[in-house]
């Protein structure tokens, strides 16, 4: 069963499609950029073969994943003879509300209750239902699925996921905890669970989800119990441009001072902080390593930051649940940084931690980095969002 999964951003179409029939086989992969922008730009790599890259107009969404079955097509550098051979589409939904607790066939009313919770994504869920209004117009005929960034978060009990607030605002505008990235944190944790041989659902397992955007999940016998992300992807850890935990006085008062209003805060917080509000040039971790290396105190300081606070939800979430079993690194920063992973968990052997730096010496591929007798594990594993959605859709399209 061959599947087309797609994550549909503002400006961006990110796709693969993957043959699900045996080995989950990826047949190609590409992106749509710049869309609605003067000059747009296609990169489709076909899973053997050279890549092809155009620049292009690309006035809308529709016209962007047009360029992707066209691609798909291609007598030079598509995988598929027919679109009929494309059994399903996963879509990739950053909000779900309290509405979709899995991932779901999506009809009429789905369609409905997607722009309903746009409110409280405008910046993704718009986007994401766009892509999935444009597919069943081109595809009539093919089953879409909806595959939910906050799904797996809803499991938390409601110590966890209620705000300090008067009481009416979850009541009638549903303001709580919801979480993202819960497609990865389903993932890697199983994951890691089975390559050390243990039974996922007897684990307290701590993910670290380590990116531009980074969220921990604490998952006790298979289920979220808390993340660190909130009502939006904001809070919690340092993250890229995104600042994390605030004092929100902090915020009233930075607003008051540089005459901000609702929307110049909003760009505050999301565009400007994090890594490069504190850096002030780059919110890459890789630039700030350099910087590090180059002897720049301001880059010493986010990482710094950004490391102090992902030690500190470890230690939040061990409480939690009364105990981890296992920590796992994942994401861009959490598979490649080697230096970020030792600063982190090099010093937890209150915990149990015993780090192995030898064994950290890795990127990008799946390993235990903690030594063999070592109370509490720690892995590198590496995530496959796309994997998920795709593995969700056939389950549900059987």
């Amino acid at each position: 069963m061959k599947i087309l999964v797609l994550n549909c951003g503002s400006s961006s179409i990110k796709y693969q499609l993957i043959d699900m029939e045996q080995n989950a086989d990826l047949l190609a992969k590409g992106l749509v950029e710049r869309i609605g922008l003067e000059m747009g730009e296609f990169t489709h790599k076909p899973a053997t073969g050279d890549k092809y890259y155009v620049q292009t107009p690309i006035k809308d969404h529709e016209v962007g994943i047009k360029l992707v079955l066209e691609a798909l097509l291609d007598n030079n550098y598509g995988v598929i003879a027919s679109l009929e051979e494309i059994k399903a589409v996963g879509h990739r939904v950053a909000h779900g509300g309290e509405y979709f607790k899995h991932s779901m066939v999506l009809g009429e009313k789905e369609l409905e209750e997607i722009k309903n919770l746009c409110e409280l994504a405008p910046l993704h869920n718009p986007a994401n239902l766009l892509g999935i209004e444009v597919m069943m117009k081109m595809l009539p005929h093919v089953k879409q699925v909806g595959v939910f960034d906050t799904s797996f978060h809803q499991t938390m009990p409601v110590e966890a996921f209620l705000y300090a607030v008067p009481y009416k605002y979850y009541e009638e505008n549903k303001i709580r905890r919801y979480g993202f990235h819960g497609t990865s944190h389903k993932y890697v944790a199983p994951k890691a669970a089975n390559l050390l041989g243990k039974n996922y659902e007897d684990l307290k397992i701590i993910v670290c989800h380590l990116g531009n955007g980074a969220s921990i999940c604490a998952i006790k016998n298979g289920k979220s119990v808390d993340t660190s992300m909130g009502f939006t992807p904001v809070e919690g850890l340092v993250m890229g441009t995104r600042c994390g935990d605030l004092d929100l006085g902090a915020l009233l008062y930075i607003g008051e001072k540089e005459g901000l209003d609702f929307k110049g805060m909003n760009t505050l917080i999301n565009k400007k902080s994090g890594l490069a509000g504190l850096t002030g040039s780059s919110s890459d971790m890789r630039d700030i390593d350099a910087g590090i290396k180059a002897g720049n105190e301001r880059s010493l300081f986010a990482f710094k930051c950004f490391c102090y606070r992902v030690k500190k939800y470890i230690g939040a979430y061990t409480a939690a649940m009364d105990g981890v079993d296992l920590i796992v690194m994942t994401g861009g920063i959490g598979e490649n940084d080697i230096n970020a992973r030792a600063e982190i968990l090099g010093n937890l052997s209150f915990l149990g931690v015993d780090f192995d730096a030898d064994a950290n010496n890795v990127r990008g591929e799946d390993k235990l980095i903690t030594k063999l007798n070592s109370k509490t594990a720690a892995m590198v594993i590496t995530t496959n969002e796309e994997l998920v959605i795709a593995t969700d859709t056939m389950g549900l399209v059987k």
